[in-house]
């Protein structure tokens, strides 16, 4: 059991030097047997690397040893109880030794897999001798079903890895953000500039910081993560902070269930999310960008550290970019299974090497963010639009869209769907038509769940809703990440409410009762009445277990844990015993 003094648990040659290797300056230094603290302030500074080395000892091993996390945790000065609440605290983590030796395998079991029988799936792999993990979404939905492996002593293994899947996306409907897939080497600095790479940072420097503000806040983007917040505003807000430090992150950590469009950005055109930031740090006066990315993306994030380390070889990143007209660096940093961390404060605990659970607002990021400095947060398909606003100005980007949503919108289409992918697409257009574009048969339409787990279900009569803020909102949906997942009439319900509910109930961090309590009470009656109608006193018990988690949680999760239950309610998708 951990407790607040360091065990007596020794590491293994191999986790020794590779705490070593990460703590280059440790606030621990050892003097043959004597150890000497290194001081309040270094101590303070190397927690962050927790989460990094975290990652390592486990990867070498395929699970974090008693020893290997003392030695770390005393490497970085961190109570050895808090050690373990931060590794405990992930999916991706193991605390003890697995019972079955290999590698693990992470199988998706959410809506869009759960419908490409991802349970049979497991099952094939358990009778070939595999060491099988039903979990939550992984971020490969037009694939489905989805498979993460963790081998021992190396690299991860996701599906864009193997070979064995093709990129999905369609840009018929709009091509603006996906212009460059497929055309575009990934990992080469030179095909991005041959693409018109690397113009948008060079016309923000020569028109200055002020006008890549004002740009931004005219061009009207918002928000692509599911908060739609004016982006401008949020720029503006910590261009005026007179702070020795601010930075900018960008939130790759998208765990919504049928949510995949940042990967695949990462995936097929990594230079844009880092010239995109890059111009956000200029524009702000942000001296620092951090790149917070899920863990199970493997191939992303390697893709990534390529062109992160690129683009310093190049001088575009670094003391004196482009030239010495600023300073700007880019850090790295890997989620390890924990849905909650892309709400943007627990984002900042983990990085900052505590559990990922939410702080309270006020105060707000631009005011106190990341290590209590002023703090951009923005997801890297709202950063990637700042490369066309910068180029081709305000009014060329508000050309598509409507006045209250201008610009495209990238969807992940999946579930009982012809052509899963990603799709780009101007907003306004009509539900149906993006549905019909994908390959959907409308006539076999028994639902769609627009905008994820924290989404809303729509029933047939509303497939033409339009794909804007506006237009969503009038009906009480929402577009959330963009994540559209179908369900033919042949589908049970309520096998999905069910799942639903589960993952919320596994991803609340449980750190505010509403929402603690609340997910693991909804999934209990739906658990009760599964396979029946729900009764007037069991709908109504639903309807406030939503109403108490949706006005008292701490954070997001807890807001929206009920939403999807609560509108196949509405939609008449469920019905009511009398």
């Amino acid at each position: 059991m951990p407790d607040l003094k360091f065990s007596d648990a020794e590491p293994d040659d191999h986790e020794r030097a590779l705490v070593d290797a990460l703590v280059e300056q440790p606030p621990v230094v050892r003097q043959s047997e004597r150890v000497v603290l290194g001081g309040i302030r270094r101590a303070g500074d190397a927690r962050h690397l927790l989460l990094p080395g975290l990652h390592d000892l486990n990867a070498s091993r395929g699970w974090i040893s008693p020893g290997g996390l003392n030695y770390l945790a005393e490497s970085l000065q961190v109570p050895p109880a808090e050690a373990f609440g931060v590794a405990s605290f992930y999916d991706l983590f193991e605390l003890e030794e697995p019972d079955m030796p290999g590698p693990r395998h992470h199988v998706c079991v959410d809506a869009s897999c759960a419908l490409a029988d991802a349970s049979g799936y497991a099952q094939q792999l358990r009778a070939e001798g595999k060491n099988v993990h039903e979990g939550p979404c992984l971020g490969q939905c037009e694939n489905a079903p989805a498979l993460f492996i963790q081998a021992r002593s190396s690299d991860p293994v996701d599906m864009a890895s193997t070979g064995e899947t093709e990129q999905k996306f369609n840009a018929t409907l709009a091509n603006r953000l996906l212009r460059r897939f497929g055309l575009v080497d990934p990992q080469s600095l030179r095909s991005y500039r041959e693409h018109g790479g690397y113009q948008a940072l060079k016309t923000a420097i020569e028109v200055g910081q002020e006008e890549i503000i004002r740009l931004v806040t005219e061009s009207g983007l918002t928000g692509r993560g599911g908060a739609a917040f004016p982006t401008g505003r949020k720029w503006r807000t910590v261009a005026n902070h007179d702070h020795r430090q601010k930075y900018v992150v960008a939130n790759a950590d998208e765990s919504e269930p049928g949510t995949f469009k940042d990967r695949m950005i990462i995936e097929n055109d990594p230079f844009a999310l880092i010239e995109a930031m890059t111009i956000a740090g200029f524009a702000t006066g942000c001296t620092k960008g951090w790149i917070y990315i899920r863990g199970e993306y493997s191939t992303a994030t390697k893709r990534l550290r390529s062109a992160i380390e690129q683009a310093y070889q190049a001088g575009l990143l670094g003391a004196n970019v482009h030239d010495g007209a600023f300073t700007f660096d880019i850090e790295l940093r890997q989620g390890a299974g924990a849905y909650i961390c892309g709400e943007e404060t627990a984002l900042f605990n983990s990085i900052e090497g505590f559990r990922g659970e939410p702080r309270s607002k006020p105060p707000f990021p631009t005011e106190s963010g990341l290590f209590g400095c002023p703090t951009i947060v923005n997801n890297p398909e709202t950063l990637i639009n700042v490369l066309d606003i910068a180029t081709y100005g305000v009014d060329v980007f508000r050309s598509v869209g409507t006045p209250n949503s201008p610009g495209t919108k990238l969807f992940c289409v999946s579930g009982d769907v012809g052509n899963p992918g990603l799709y780009e697409a101007a907003f306004g257009l009509p539900l149906h038509e993006l549905l019909e574009v994908a390959g959907v048969q409308i006539e076999d339409v028994q639902a769609v769940l627009l905008g994820g787990a924290a989404g809303r279900f729509l029933a047939p009569p509303n497939l033409d809703l339009p794909l804007s803020f506006e237009g969503t909102a009038e009906r009480g949906a929402t577009l959330g990440s963009g994540a559209v997942t179908v369900f033919s009439k042949d589908v049970d319900l309520w096998s999905v409410l069910v799942r639903l509910a589960k993952f919320f109930r596994d991803e609340s961090c449980g750190q505010c009762v509403p929402c603690r309590i609340g997910t693991t009470r909804q999934h209990e009656v739906l658990l009760q009445i599964r396979g029946t109608q729900p009764n007037e006193s069991e709908r109504v018990l639903l309807s406030d277990l939503s109403m108490v988690m949706g006005d008292s949680s701490i954070c997001g999760l807890g807001h929206t844990a009920a939403s999807a239950v609560q509108s196949a309610f509405t939609e008449g998708l469920v019905g009511v015993q009398t």
